[in-house]
């Protein structure tokens, strides 16, 4: 009898062996969702509709996005995961969910259910100052606030950016009062008439008060210089490795996909991508190609969830009830 198991056992493993593969060449068959976490104009909106597009040509079957902004990101990923179909994915930046272990005590969904297919681009993510402000550099800027503590107040987007800064504060042992803004926008604005000191925040929030001379970078938080600005250090070139960041976007699916499928997805991302002109209109927008597969994408994800983790404790932040 247990040779007999055996048998039928190993069958079905090499059946199913042989289907992986299929499924994933003969995927899609029908209309692919990609949902996104922002409303229209985003950066993730941007690069989500930008990659449809192009996936649209190649797979011969639509690529709808559908913006579910909203509830710090949960409106969305609830969206995805209670879809429960191989053809609605998430098209998302990871800082959105990676702290939201770190921010919430308990969850409507589970981290781990979100499981990455195909990192895409980067956020470019930069602080900056008043345009007359009399420092140029991290080095300037962490001088003149320890020399007035208390007196400096900045601005941050939520989420995983306002934690790196958090990090940056504790490490240098600086006192800044963080200003909320229901919406980031306006922090630039606000910096330009002196109501902020600081504000770190994506390079296309920042962008259009730099470009009329009202602010200015002092820092580029990635790990490589960018485009826009590309006589701007990064913070580990300065010396400050504390502020570094990547603004992580990409594609996410469920557990229940094939490795075969994610490679696949993969695969196609890069493949649509390698004309150029996605790059160059993600660059427009203050965004970078960043193209990687399921392994580099969660890898990247992981050290990216470390350094939350790391500030957490450091600054001893608790979730919220």
């Amino acid at each position: 009898m247990l040779p007999t198991r055996l048998f039928v056992a190993a069958l079905a493993l090499l059946a199913s062996s042989l289907i992986a593969p299929a499924q994933a060449q003969n995927w899609p068959t029908r209309t692919v969702k990609f949902i996104v976490p922002f409303g229209p104009g985003a950066g993730a909106d941007i690069g989500g509709r930008l990659f449809a597009e192009k996936l649209t040509q190649k797979w011969g079957h639509p690529v709808v996005i559908e913006n579910r902004p909203g509830g710090d990101s949960i409106v969305a990923i609830q969206a995805f995961l209670s879809a429960n179909d191989d053809h609605v994915l998430l098209f998302a930046p990871s800082g959105n969910f990676t702290v939201h272990p770190f921010n919430y005590a308990k969850l409507p969904y589970n981290p781990a259910d979100l499981i990455p297919i195909a990192r895409a681009s980067n956020t470019l993510i930069a602080a900056a100052v008043k345009a007359d402000a009399p420092y140029s550099n991290v080095k300037e800027f962490t001088e003149a606030a320890r020399a007035k503590p208390g007196t400096f107040n900045y601005g941050a987007v939520p989420g995983i950016t306002e934690f790196i800064f958090w990090g940056y504060l504790y490490d240098q042992k600086l006192q800044m009062a963080q200003v909320p803004y229901r919406d980031i926008n306006v922090a630039p604005v606000d910096l330009s008439e002196g109501r902020l000191q600081a504000v770190m925040a994506s390079y296309a929030i920042v962008q259009p008060q730099v470009q009329a001379g009202r602010i200015k970078l002092f820092v580029v938080n990635n790990k490589t210089r960018i485009k826009a600005a590309p006589d701007m250090p990064t913070a580990r070139e300065q010396g400050f490795p504390s502020l570094e960041m990547e603004g992580l976007v990409g594609l996410f699916g469920l557990k229940s996909m094939s490795s075969e499928l994610k490679e696949k997805i993969a695969a196609d991302f890069r493949a649509v991508a390698a004309d150029g002109s996605i790059e160059a209109r993600l660059t427009a927008t203050g965004q970078a190609i960043n193209l990687g597969g399921p392994k580099e994408f969660a890898e990247s994800i992981e050290e990216q969830r470390r350094t939350v983790a790391a500030t957490a404790k450091a600054i001893n932040h608790k979730p919220k009830n």
